[in-house]
């Protein structure tokens, strides 16, 4: 197995872009409804709360949520930034899911209480908070809502344990070591998109990512080859 460091990862979404000419756009589309899928397979049979930060993991997360809306599960998307600071694919998504009426709440505040409030509840809880860029420990509201995931996974309710799905990996994660500088999402399952990380190799790194699986973006099989990756994932 060829797994991919961060700027391995930066490199093929960049010439996928810039050199065979697939808008990101469309491979944030071909992320987001590979996720989506794999959840559905899960059978998800209450709301999903899909918590999302304003970079590409939460565009990731907006596209999920469209799809499984479209599947007929119960969707909820919570931001951890003002609508307004999303920018480019991210943006463009969460105006789409907006547009759509899939329920969005702005918990950019850092309430840790109104977290905890938003996921209770919840069948399945999305981790679309950081992606593969993330270096460091998370901070601020970023760092309330990943707490907040680990209480209400742990915690549970009368209705059962809610189980939680990490995009690309566990906000929190490491890509390259895999280690953990601060807080991180516990996760039961992870849908990686191209090829497992690097950080994943990791002994620690199991405890947060649950089973793995690999998602396809629409990347050109080439492309991909060049890496070292032949199976290219769930389409």
């Amino acid at each position: 197995m060829h797994r991919l460091t961060r700027s391995e990862v930066r490199a093929i979404d960049q010439r996928a872009i810039e050199a065979f000419g697939v808008a990101g756009v469309v491979l944030m589309e071909n992320a987001g409804a590979g996720a989506a899928r794999l959840l559905a397979a899960q059978g998800p049979r209450g709301r999903v709360a899909i918590a999302c930060g304003r970079g590409n993991n939460g565009g990731d997360g907006f596209v999920i949520a469209r799809h499984l809306e479209l599947l007929g599960f119960r969707v909820q998307i919570l931001l951890a930034s003002p609508p307004a600071d999303y920018r480019g694919d991210a943006a463009a998504n969460l105006a789409i899911a907006e547009r759509s009426g899939i329920p969005v709440t702005c918990l950019d505040d850092g309430d840790a209480t109104a977290w905890r409030a938003a996921l209770a509840g919840a069948d399945w809880i999305v981790d679309a908070l950081l992606g593969t860029g993330a270096n460091g420990p998370p901070r601020g509201v970023t760092a309330t809502a990943i707490s907040a995931i680990n209480d209400t996974h742990q915690a549970g309710t009368a209705g059962g344990r809610p189980r939680v799905l990490a995009v690309d990996l566990p906000s929190g994660l490491d890509a390259n070591s895999g280690d953990t500088p601060g807080v991180c999402v516990e996760a039961d399952l992870t849908a990686t998109f191209v090829a497992e990380k690097v950080g994943f190799a990791n002994p620690h790194a199991a405890t947060f990512t649950g089973a793995i699986h690999v998602v396809g973006i629409g990347a050109p099989a080439c492309l991909l080859q060049e890496y070292g990756i032949s199976d290219r994932g769930d389409p």
